[in-house]
């Protein structure tokens, strides 16, 4: 009665393979590493990832693997029928960080939303590849959009804040981060958790260390807000 405090934050890590033009996808690295990485800093409580898993760079052959990933995550209170479940309620307060790479950038990107279109530029890792599908026929046209519930703008200025370059974008392409951002935010909002999705540079233009360091101040601002 009254002493029940704030909710627990958890926060879940995807990351992706190697896909076509990008051999090796650094945020199969920044993954693997995270754990240790965060450990070793001696970060506590939220900033430090309750799972990190790397998902094949597919679409909607790894669909039944991402919401048994996601369906992992939920309390054990958790309704069966997939009820809307609230941070007060559950006591838990879980956040997904997606991570993907953007072979073209030179910055890391926070991504507000997702759009509801599956465009693939090449095949992905099991060989589909979509031309202005809609991700979900019920949702409508391609245009359509869902936004993350996160307060993007703050979460931007505070990375920044800490000497990083990053940039806050309302385009997440219309590959498979989009298509997997677009599952996990609408599955968010159906179950009353939030989704975040992040792109990183290739290792290449931004420093291995340096990558693994921000994606770490990623989860201490996330853990913060």
């Amino acid at each position: 009665m009254g002493s029940e405090g704030p909710p627990v934050t958890k926060i879940h890590v995807t990351g992706f393979t190697k896909f076509h033009g990008v051999a090796e996808n650094p945020t199969e690295t920044i993954v693997n590493r995270l754990k240790d990485y965060v450990n070793k800093q001696g970060l506590t409580g939220g900033a430090t990832p309750s799972s990190c898993n790397v998902l094949k760079t597919a679409g909607e052959g790894i669909v039944s693997t991402l919401y048994a990933l996601l369906d992992s995550a939920l309390p054990s209170n958790a309704g069966a029928g997939g009820e809307f479940l609230s941070e007060a309620g559950s006591g838990e307060r879980i956040i997904w960080l997606h991570l993907g790479v953007n072979s073209g950038a030179s910055k890391f990107a926070v991504e507000c939303r997702a759009l509801n279109e599956a465009t693939f530029r090449c095949p992905d890792e099991m060989g589909w590849q979509p031309q202005r599908t809609p991700i979900f026929l019920e949702d409508g046209g391609i245009s359509h959009a869902i936004e993350t519930t996160l307060p993007t703008k703050e979460i931007v200025q505070a990375l920044v804040n800490k000497g990083y370059d990053v940039v806050l974008s309302d385009d997440a392409g219309r590959f498979v981060c989009n298509y997997v951002y677009y599952h996990s935010l609408r599955y968010a909002a159906k179950h009353g958790i939030k989704s975040l999705f992040v792109h990183v540079p290739l290792f290449s233009k931004v420093d291995e260390e340096i990558q693994v360091q921000f994606i770490t101040s990623v989860l201490e601002v996330l853990a913060s807000i």
